[in-house]
């Protein structure tokens, strides 16, 4: 449709916007320039709450500022409302802002706004209203209430219904884990995001919690936990409550058997490894009680616990020594070994420095029988003559003995 008459192109402009107004279509199209003087923002709102809408301009000439919601509907023009929703109120208007709230946003309400502003040629900004939907409470869901130790278990998180898709991580007590997730999407952009989590537990996961953390532009530290319980075999320990010292013959021995396990152990026994228990033995629950002790009672004593899980063992070793004996058993001290060893070697080398410098400075000449008179001799046989007889133009020779 053709317009003619009204004037300026702006007084034109302001006659097509008020008639797409009221007509509820887009009578007149305004081609979009962008613009140099016109700035607005993206905004993100979460679903319910409020979001503010700002055109605003930079050294305005007095031209006017209006906004217009996805289908090119008025809904600002200047500070007046065209535009039949009360959800729309103006937080303020001069001749360089115009600022608009929108309240209790919906999903319907996301799309692109357009801040105008009538120039010739007119000018165009755009705002792009991303709605969040937060997802509902994290579900935590798995395959089994109770573990056995060794086994694997499975658990799933499962955040639904949000826009944009959530993430999901995993922590166990302060370790991070990696799971495994699936995103399904639903109407309208929504997502729902299920993470599944293997792991096999062992003891000491036994109270640890697993935390399912969602991650999601509009809300913060989302999580759910679940703590695991595990079951283990027994943990076996068998204590000396008497003696204190050496087993000496003709006094008692007191063993208690200390067993731990999840479910507490319904069984424990006591037994002697490879011979027969002695007769006067007395078990009682867990304790062991032997009196009058000899050394026919010497051997391997077992403790046995026992639970749906599995079953354990400790060992006792009996010594009976004579009733003379005094002390407590002594163990072989290698490193005091090696340093008296180290000592006496040291002190060997020493004496044989010693000895050498002293025979070093003493040392003399030697002379055999039959070296005697050798120096005048003219052959061996001269030589023994002399030896043996003496030699009037040989000197004497002496021996030194130290």
């Amino acid at each position: 449709m053709a317009i003619s008459g009204f004037g300026s192109h702006s007084n034109s402009l302001f006659f097509c916007a008020i008639l797409a107004t009221f007509l509820h279509k887009g009578a007149c199209q305004i081609i979009p320039v962008q613009g140099q003087n016109l700035v607005t923002n993206n905004v993100s709102v979460v679903e319910g709450e409020m979001a503010i809408i700002s055109c605003r301009v930079k050294n305005n000439d007095d031209s006017v500022i209006q906004l217009l919601n996805p289908n090119r509907q008025t809904i600002y023009f200047r500070d007046m409302r065209p535009l039949k929703d009360s959800r729309f109120q103006l937080v303020n208007f001069s001749d360089n802002e115009l600022l608009v709230s929108l309240s209790n946003v919906s999903l319907s309400d996301e799309g692109r706004y357009v801040c105008q502003l009538y120039t010739d040629p007119p000018q165009e900004a755009y705002a792009d209203i991303t709605v969040l939907v937060p997802p509902g409470n994290p579900i935590l869901e798995s395959r089994e209430e109770i573990v056995s130790e060794g086994n694997e278990t499975e658990i799933t998180c499962t955040a639904m219904g949000s826009k944009p898709a959530s993430t999901i991580k995993w922590m166990k007590g302060d370790q991070p884990l990696q799971g495994e997730a699936t995103v399904e999407e639903l109407y309208d952009r929504m997502f729902t995001v299920t993470s599944r989590l293997r792991l096999t537990v062992s003891k000491e996961d036994d109270g640890v919690a697993v935390i399912c953390i969602v991650d999601h532009p509009a809300v913060k530290d989302f999580q759910a936990q679940k703590y695991l319980e595990v079951q283990y075999k027994p943990e076996v320990k068998i204590v000396v409550e008497f003696p204190e010292g050496l087993t000496r013959e003709g006094e008692h021995l007191e063993l208690t058997c200390k067993a731990k396990g999840k479910p507490q152990p319904h069984q424990i026994n006591w037994l002697k490894v490879d011979d027969d228990f002695p007769s006067h033995a007395v078990i009682t629950g867990s304790d062991l009680y032997i009196e009058n002790l000899n050394k026919s009672y010497n051997g391997t004593y077992r403790c046995m616990a026992s639970n749906l899980v599995g079953e354990a063992f400790d060992d006792y070793i009996l010594y009976v020594y004579d009733s003379r004996a005094d002390g407590v058993p002594q163990k072989i001290d290698h490193a005091v070994i090696g340093g008296v060893v180290a000592v006496v070697v040291f002190a060997m080398l020493c004496l044989l420095i010693i000895l050498g410098r002293y025979f070093a400075r003493h040392k003399g000449t030697y002379f055999t029988h039959e070296a005697k008179g050798a120096d005048d001799a003219a052959d061996a046989d001269t030589a023994i003559i002399n030896a043996e007889g003496g030699h009037n133009n040989s000197d004497d020779k002496k021996e030194y003995y130290i």
